[in-house]
């Protein structure tokens, strides 16, 4: 599993810049780019109404990847050891990135 830094607390799901899921999706097939990467998992908190109190943020956790030019794209999963995901104020998935990717 990857250790996950995630610095997007406009995201429901975000705790401590862990992620309260079991696992994400990265998306970005054609990116060649950090920007052009993107957490398919979020979902904007709104005006933090709800918190996800039902489950414990996880530093580590499962990563499937559509970034298939990322050097750590193996089979479409993350191979790397540690990522991490910004975008800070994001109210939308287009506006978070996986700030780890490396072009092949």
């Amino acid at each position: 599993m990857t250790k996950l830094d995630c610095n997007v607390t406009s995201c429901l799901h975000n705790a401590d810049n862990c992620c309260c899921k079991n696992a994400i999706i990265v998306e970005g097939s054609s990116a060649k780019e950090c920007c052009q990467t993107c957490c398919g998992s979020f979902d904007e908190n709104k005006g933090n109404a709800f918190k996800n109190l039902f489950k414990t943020p996880e530093n580590r956790l499962e990563i499937d990847c559509e970034a298939v030019n990322c050097i750590y794209n193996e089979d479409r999963h993350c191979a790397a050891e540690h990522i991490g995901i910004t975008g800070k104020g994001a109210s939308d998935a287009s506006q978070t990135e996986c700030s780890s990717f490396r072009a092949r």
